[in-house]
């Protein structure tokens, strides 16, 4: 049903990529601790995000795959 999220390291950072900017848009207030651009949550290694979070960002981006899934029949 589409990309869904994917994580990333690099020397300096790791980041979720959400791949959608509305998602990091509606959650800005839980993310605003965080290096956020478009679709793109930046962390430190030693500072890893909250599984809670992340289990609610995926849970957004499920929601956002099957209602465009659903608009595209």
């Amino acid at each position: 049903n589409g990309m869904l999220v994917a994580f990333g390291a690099t020397a300096n950072h790791c980041a979720f990529y959400l791949m959608s900017s509305s998602t990091v848009e509606a959650h800005k207030d839980e993310l605003k601790d965080y290096d956020t651009s478009k679709g793109t949550i930046r962390f430190q290694a030693d500072k890893p995000l909250p599984v809670a979070l992340v289990r609610k960002l995926v849970k957004a981006r499920i929601a956002e795959n099957m209602d465009r899934l659903s608009k595209s029949k």
